[in-house]
Protein backbone atom coordinates (compact mmCIF):
# COMPACT_ATOMS: atom_id res chain seq x y z
CA UNK A 1 0.00 0.00 0.00
CA UNK A 2 3.17 2.08 0.81
CA UNK A 3 4.68 1.58 -2.42
CA UNK A 4 1.48 2.19 -4.40
CA UNK A 5 1.15 5.63 -2.88
CA UNK A 6 4.70 6.63 -3.11
CA UNK A 7 4.13 5.63 -7.09
CA UNK A 8 0.94 8.01 -7.68
CA UNK A 9 2.72 10.59 -6.37
CA UNK A 10 5.96 10.12 -8.94
CA UNK A 11 3.33 9.84 -11.95
CA UNK A 12 1.79 13.33 -10.60
CA UNK A 13 4.87 14.97 -10.38
CA UNK A 14 6.26 13.79 -14.03
CA UNK A 15 2.62 14.70 -15.26
CA UNK A 16 2.95 17.93 -13.88
CA UNK A 17 6.23 18.49 -15.56
CA UNK A 18 5.66 17.60 -19.00
CA UNK A 19 2.38 20.05 -18.45
CA UNK A 20 4.75 22.91 -17.85
CA UNK A 21 7.38 22.15 -20.80
CA UNK A 22 4.99 22.10 -23.17
CA UNK A 23 2.80 25.19 -21.90
CA UNK A 24 -0.76 23.35 -21.46
CA UNK A 25 -1.79 23.56 -17.97
CA UNK A 26 -1.85 20.40 -15.64
CA UNK A 27 -4.50 18.62 -15.94
CA UNK A 28 -7.47 18.61 -12.66
CA UNK A 29 -6.18 17.43 -9.45
CA UNK A 30 -2.65 17.95 -10.67
CA UNK A 31 0.17 19.90 -9.09
CA UNK A 32 3.16 21.42 -11.50
CA UNK A 33 6.14 19.61 -10.88
CA UNK A 34 8.67 21.26 -8.61
CA UNK A 35 12.64 20.07 -9.32
CA UNK A 36 11.24 17.61 -12.09
CA UNK A 37 12.83 19.61 -14.96
CA UNK A 38 13.31 23.55 -15.22
CA UNK A 39 9.81 24.90 -16.30
CA UNK A 40 10.11 26.56 -19.73
CA UNK A 41 9.67 30.51 -19.13
CA UNK A 42 6.13 32.08 -21.28
CA UNK A 43 7.05 33.49 -24.49
CA UNK A 44 7.57 37.47 -24.13
CA UNK A 45 5.69 39.43 -26.07
CA UNK A 46 7.31 40.16 -29.63
CA UNK A 47 7.45 44.18 -29.40
CA UNK A 48 10.68 45.50 -30.54
CA UNK A 49 12.32 49.02 -31.29
CA UNK A 50 10.47 50.50 -34.30
CA UNK A 51 13.39 52.55 -35.04
CA UNK A 52 15.93 49.75 -35.57
CA UNK A 53 14.23 46.44 -35.30
CA UNK A 54 16.40 45.30 -32.26
CA UNK A 55 14.64 43.25 -29.08
CA UNK A 56 15.64 45.39 -25.94
CA UNK A 57 18.56 43.82 -24.34
CA UNK A 58 16.46 42.69 -21.26
CA UNK A 59 14.46 40.36 -23.93
CA UNK A 60 17.75 39.54 -25.69
CA UNK A 61 19.26 38.00 -22.27
CA UNK A 62 16.00 36.20 -21.51
CA UNK A 63 15.68 34.72 -25.01
CA UNK A 64 19.43 33.32 -24.26
CA UNK A 65 21.67 35.43 -25.98
CA UNK A 66 24.38 36.58 -23.76
CA UNK A 67 26.46 39.60 -23.36
CA UNK A 68 28.63 37.78 -26.40
CA UNK A 69 25.93 37.02 -28.45
CA UNK A 70 26.33 38.77 -31.58
CA UNK A 71 22.62 41.01 -32.42
CA UNK A 72 20.67 40.43 -35.62
CA UNK A 73 21.60 43.23 -38.12
CA UNK A 74 19.18 46.26 -38.83
CA UNK A 75 17.22 46.09 -42.06
CA UNK A 76 18.92 47.56 -45.14
CA UNK A 77 17.90 50.73 -46.15
CA UNK A 78 15.91 51.52 -49.44
CA UNK A 79 18.55 52.83 -51.61
CA UNK A 80 17.18 55.50 -54.70
CA UNK A 81 17.21 53.24 -57.49
CA UNK A 82 14.63 50.79 -55.42
CA UNK A 83 12.99 54.05 -54.55
CA UNK A 84 12.12 55.33 -58.09
CA UNK A 85 11.53 51.60 -58.59
CA UNK A 86 8.68 51.41 -55.84
CA UNK A 87 7.46 55.02 -57.49
CA UNK A 88 7.67 53.81 -60.82
CA UNK A 89 9.26 56.85 -60.99
CA UNK A 90 11.20 56.82 -64.78
CA UNK A 91 14.77 58.42 -65.61
CA UNK A 92 14.75 59.89 -68.81
CA UNK A 93 17.35 58.13 -71.11
CA UNK A 94 20.78 59.20 -72.10
CA UNK A 95 20.98 60.50 -75.52
CA UNK A 96 22.08 57.30 -78.00
CA UNK A 97 23.58 59.36 -80.58
CA UNK A 98 24.71 63.17 -81.29
CA UNK A 99 24.76 64.49 -84.80
CA UNK A 100 26.90 67.24 -85.62
CA UNK A 101 24.35 68.93 -87.19
CA UNK A 102 22.56 70.88 -84.45
CA UNK A 103 22.55 74.54 -85.81
CA UNK A 104 18.50 76.08 -86.17
CA UNK A 105 20.13 79.07 -87.87
CA UNK A 106 17.72 81.86 -85.38
CA UNK A 107 18.53 84.49 -82.96
CA UNK A 108 18.90 83.28 -79.35
CA UNK A 109 16.28 85.72 -77.01
CA UNK A 110 17.44 83.68 -73.78
CA UNK A 111 18.97 80.01 -73.01
CA UNK A 112 16.88 77.50 -75.06
CA UNK A 113 14.76 80.29 -77.06
CA UNK A 114 15.12 80.85 -79.98
CA UNK A 115 13.68 83.77 -82.80
CA UNK A 116 12.91 82.76 -86.32
CA UNK A 117 11.73 86.12 -88.29
CA UNK A 118 11.15 85.97 -92.27
CA UNK A 119 9.18 89.76 -94.35
CA UNK A 120 7.41 87.97 -97.32
CA UNK A 121 5.88 90.22 -99.85
CA UNK A 122 2.10 91.06 -99.37
CA UNK A 123 0.78 93.46 -102.13
CA UNK A 124 -2.88 95.51 -102.06
CA UNK A 125 -3.79 94.37 -98.94
CA UNK A 126 -6.56 96.67 -97.96
CA UNK A 127 -6.86 98.63 -94.91
CA UNK A 128 -9.70 97.62 -93.71
CA UNK A 129 -11.49 93.74 -95.14
CA UNK A 130 -14.61 92.93 -94.52
CA UNK A 131 -15.74 90.98 -92.10
CA UNK A 132 -19.36 89.45 -92.94
CA UNK A 133 -17.36 85.84 -93.44
CA UNK A 134 -17.34 85.74 -89.99
CA UNK A 135 -20.51 87.76 -88.42
CA UNK A 136 -18.52 90.29 -87.12
CA UNK A 137 -17.35 94.10 -88.21
CA UNK A 138 -14.74 95.12 -90.39
CA UNK A 139 -11.17 94.14 -89.76
CA UNK A 140 -8.39 96.26 -89.30
CA UNK A 141 -5.68 94.89 -91.52
CA UNK A 142 -2.43 96.54 -89.04
CA UNK A 143 -4.52 94.63 -86.00
CA UNK A 144 -4.86 91.09 -87.10
CA UNK A 145 -2.11 88.24 -85.59
CA UNK A 146 -1.93 85.19 -87.03
CA UNK A 147 -0.86 82.60 -84.93
CA UNK A 148 -0.39 79.01 -84.90
CA UNK A 149 1.12 76.39 -82.24
CA UNK A 150 3.15 72.78 -82.55
CA UNK A 151 2.84 70.99 -79.32
CA UNK A 152 4.15 67.84 -78.16
CA UNK A 153 0.44 66.43 -78.39
CA UNK A 154 -3.15 66.89 -79.41
CA UNK A 155 -4.46 65.00 -75.94
CA UNK A 156 -4.51 68.46 -74.42
CA UNK A 157 -4.32 69.15 -70.40
CA UNK A 158 -1.18 70.41 -68.35
CA UNK A 159 1.19 67.71 -69.82
CA UNK A 160 0.83 69.35 -73.20
CA UNK A 161 2.94 72.42 -73.89
CA UNK A 162 4.06 74.23 -77.48
CA UNK A 163 7.42 74.31 -78.23
CA UNK A 164 6.73 76.74 -81.27
CA UNK A 165 4.65 79.60 -81.53
CA UNK A 166 4.00 81.09 -85.23
CA UNK A 167 2.62 84.33 -85.58
CA UNK A 168 1.91 86.42 -88.93
CA UNK A 169 1.11 90.15 -89.32
CA UNK A 170 0.85 92.93 -92.31
CA UNK A 171 3.85 95.30 -91.07
CA UNK A 172 5.25 98.00 -93.44
CA UNK A 173 3.75 96.50 -96.70
CA UNK A 174 4.67 92.88 -96.25
CA UNK A 175 4.14 89.97 -94.03
CA UNK A 176 6.01 89.75 -91.35
CA UNK A 177 6.23 86.09 -90.03
CA UNK A 178 7.93 85.22 -86.85
CA UNK A 179 8.40 82.06 -84.65
CA UNK A 180 9.70 81.04 -81.30
CA UNK A 181 10.79 77.29 -80.80
CA UNK A 182 12.11 76.28 -77.28
CA UNK A 183 14.67 74.02 -77.28
CA UNK A 184 14.84 73.98 -73.60
CA UNK A 185 11.93 73.10 -71.07
CA UNK A 186 13.38 75.65 -69.12
CA UNK A 187 12.77 78.42 -71.56
CA UNK A 188 8.83 77.84 -71.84
CA UNK A 189 8.34 80.76 -69.71
CA UNK A 190 10.84 83.31 -71.66
CA UNK A 191 8.91 81.98 -74.92
CA UNK A 192 5.57 82.69 -73.56
CA UNK A 193 7.14 86.44 -72.13
CA UNK A 194 7.98 86.89 -75.92
CA UNK A 195 4.93 85.83 -77.62
CA UNK A 196 3.39 88.11 -74.90
CA UNK A 197 5.04 91.31 -76.18
CA UNK A 198 3.35 90.68 -79.24
CA UNK A 199 -0.36 91.56 -77.78
CA UNK A 200 -1.95 94.56 -77.58
CA UNK A 201 -5.46 95.14 -76.73
CA UNK A 202 -6.32 96.05 -80.06
CA UNK A 203 -4.71 92.75 -81.51
CA UNK A 204 -7.50 90.40 -83.34
CA UNK A 205 -6.34 86.86 -83.52
CA UNK A 206 -6.89 85.13 -86.36
CA UNK A 207 -6.22 80.59 -86.08
CA UNK A 208 -7.52 77.75 -87.53
CA UNK A 209 -9.29 75.69 -84.64
CA UNK A 210 -7.47 77.94 -82.72
CA UNK A 211 -10.37 79.02 -80.08
CA UNK A 212 -10.71 75.56 -79.50
CA UNK A 213 -7.11 74.21 -79.12
CA UNK A 214 -4.47 76.58 -79.57
CA UNK A 215 -5.99 79.68 -77.35
CA UNK A 216 -6.85 77.13 -74.39
CA UNK A 217 -3.55 75.33 -74.69
CA UNK A 218 -1.63 78.70 -74.52
CA UNK A 219 -3.98 79.94 -71.32
CA UNK A 220 -3.18 76.59 -69.26
CA UNK A 221 0.62 77.39 -69.69
CA UNK A 222 0.28 80.81 -68.80
CA UNK A 223 -1.50 79.76 -65.85
CA UNK A 224 0.78 76.93 -65.18
CA UNK A 225 4.15 79.85 -65.79
CA UNK A 226 1.55 81.93 -62.58
CA UNK A 227 1.73 84.73 -65.89
CA UNK A 228 -1.31 86.59 -66.86
CA UNK A 229 -3.20 85.17 -70.15
CA UNK A 230 -2.59 87.65 -72.23
CA UNK A 231 -5.31 86.33 -74.85
CA UNK A 232 -7.82 86.73 -72.49
CA UNK A 233 -10.67 89.03 -73.77
CA UNK A 234 -8.77 89.85 -77.25
CA UNK A 235 -10.61 89.26 -80.29
CA UNK A 236 -10.68 86.22 -82.20
CA UNK A 237 -11.61 85.20 -85.36
CA UNK A 238 -11.38 81.32 -86.23
CA UNK A 239 -11.58 80.68 -89.55
CA UNK A 240 -12.28 76.91 -88.95
CA UNK A 241 -16.31 77.96 -88.72
CA UNK A 242 -16.58 80.31 -91.81
CA UNK A 243 -15.15 77.22 -93.94
CA UNK A 244 -16.91 75.19 -92.81
CA UNK A 245 -20.11 77.22 -93.39
CA UNK A 246 -18.88 77.88 -97.11
CA UNK A 247 -17.10 74.28 -98.16
CA UNK A 248 -18.53 71.66 -96.19
CA UNK A 249 -19.90 69.04 -98.58
CA UNK A 250 -17.99 70.79 -101.40
CA UNK A 251 -14.18 68.50 -100.83
CA UNK A 252 -13.51 65.45 -98.78
CA UNK A 253 -12.88 67.36 -95.82
CA UNK A 254 -12.09 70.66 -94.19
CA UNK A 255 -8.75 70.36 -93.04
CA UNK A 256 -6.26 73.23 -93.77
CA UNK A 257 -4.17 71.23 -95.83
CA UNK A 258 -7.27 70.59 -97.70
CA UNK A 259 -8.58 74.07 -98.32
CA UNK A 260 -5.30 75.97 -98.81
CA UNK A 261 -4.64 72.88 -101.90
CA UNK A 262 -8.32 73.12 -103.04
CA UNK A 263 -9.46 76.60 -102.66
CA UNK A 264 -6.08 78.40 -103.04
CA UNK A 265 -3.30 76.12 -105.24
CA UNK A 266 -0.92 76.06 -102.55
CA UNK A 267 0.78 72.64 -103.11
CA UNK A 268 3.30 71.82 -100.19
CA UNK A 269 7.02 70.26 -101.40
CA UNK A 270 8.71 68.36 -98.66
CA UNK A 271 6.10 68.78 -95.80
CA UNK A 272 6.19 67.64 -92.43
CA UNK A 273 2.65 66.25 -91.39
CA UNK A 274 1.82 67.92 -87.93
CA UNK A 275 1.53 64.80 -86.03
CA UNK A 276 5.27 64.08 -86.87
CA UNK A 277 6.34 66.88 -85.45
CA UNK A 278 6.23 65.99 -81.59
CA UNK A 279 8.82 63.23 -82.26
CA UNK A 280 10.95 65.75 -84.37
CA UNK A 281 11.57 67.97 -81.33
CA UNK A 282 12.08 65.14 -79.23
CA UNK A 283 14.59 63.56 -81.03
CA UNK A 284 16.46 67.15 -81.17
CA UNK A 285 15.93 67.43 -77.33
CA UNK A 286 18.27 64.34 -77.34
CA UNK A 287 20.58 64.69 -79.46
CA UNK A 288 19.39 64.03 -82.72
CA UNK A 289 19.70 66.30 -85.90
CA UNK A 290 18.42 69.58 -86.45
CA UNK A 291 16.92 68.83 -90.19
CA UNK A 292 13.66 67.37 -89.02
CA UNK A 293 13.06 70.23 -86.77
CA UNK A 294 13.56 72.63 -89.55
CA UNK A 295 10.77 70.97 -91.35
CA UNK A 296 8.56 71.76 -88.55
CA UNK A 297 9.50 75.13 -88.59
CA UNK A 298 8.58 75.43 -92.41
CA UNK A 299 5.92 74.12 -91.99
CA UNK A 300 4.38 76.28 -89.09
CA UNK A 301 5.48 79.15 -91.30
CA UNK A 302 2.74 77.95 -93.78
CA UNK A 303 0.47 77.63 -91.66
CA UNK A 304 0.44 81.21 -90.70
CA UNK A 305 0.91 82.50 -93.82
CA UNK A 306 -1.72 79.99 -95.48
CA UNK A 307 -4.01 82.07 -93.03
CA UNK A 308 -3.26 85.07 -93.87
CA UNK A 309 -4.26 84.13 -97.95
CA UNK A 310 -7.26 82.51 -96.95
CA UNK A 311 -8.69 85.12 -94.64
CA UNK A 312 -8.36 87.42 -97.72
CA UNK A 313 -9.92 84.76 -99.79
CA UNK A 314 -13.17 84.29 -97.49
CA UNK A 315 -13.21 88.74 -97.37
CA UNK A 316 -13.39 89.11 -101.04
CA UNK A 317 -15.91 86.20 -101.40
CA UNK A 318 -18.44 88.26 -98.68
CA UNK A 319 -17.61 91.08 -100.96
CA UNK A 320 -19.03 89.51 -103.94
CA UNK A 321 -21.87 88.19 -102.31
CA UNK A 322 -22.98 91.52 -101.14
CA UNK A 323 -22.47 93.14 -104.26
CA UNK A 324 -24.37 90.41 -106.22
CA UNK A 325 -26.80 90.10 -103.87
CA UNK A 326 -30.40 91.70 -104.88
Amino acid sequence: MTLTLARLQQLKRQAGATSARSGRPPAAGQEPAHGGGRPASPEPPAHADPTCGVPPLPLLRERGWGEGARAPAPPARTSIEQLRRLLRVRTPPPPRFASSDRELHGECLAPGLYLHERVLPAADVPARLDGAFARCEPLPAEHLLFFDTETTGLAGGTGTRAFMIGAADWHAGALRVRQLTIVSLAAESAMLEAFRAWLSPVTVLVSYNGRCYDAPLLATRYRLARMRNPLEGLAHVDLLHPTRRRYRGVYENCRLATIERRVLGIVREDDLPGAEAPAAWLAYLRGGSAQPLRRVLAHNLQDVVTLSRLLRHLSALAIEGEAGAP
